[in-house]
């Protein structure tokens, strides 16, 4: 990188740097009520469809996508 091209790319972010930012003001509190047994397994199993199972799949039919050469 050229020395023109660094003190352009400075002069551009510079002021950026300056610039206050906003911080969000998040206020967390407890739950008003604890999840469930069947709400745990119903995320749980939602969560193994989604992600496990197109994999597993995948995985066990890799022979099948191969190119023949």
């Amino acid at each position: 990188m050229s020395v023109l091209t660094s003190l352009l790319l400075r002069g551009l972010t510079g002021s950026a740097r300056r610039l206050p930012v906003p911080r969000a003001k998040i206020h967390s509190m407890p739950p008003e009520e604890e999840l469930g047994i069947m709400e745990k397994a119903i995320a749980l199993t939602s969560c193994f469809v989604t992600f496990l199972l197109p994999a597993g799949w995948i995985l066990s039919h890799l022979e099948d996508y191969k190119r023949p050469e």
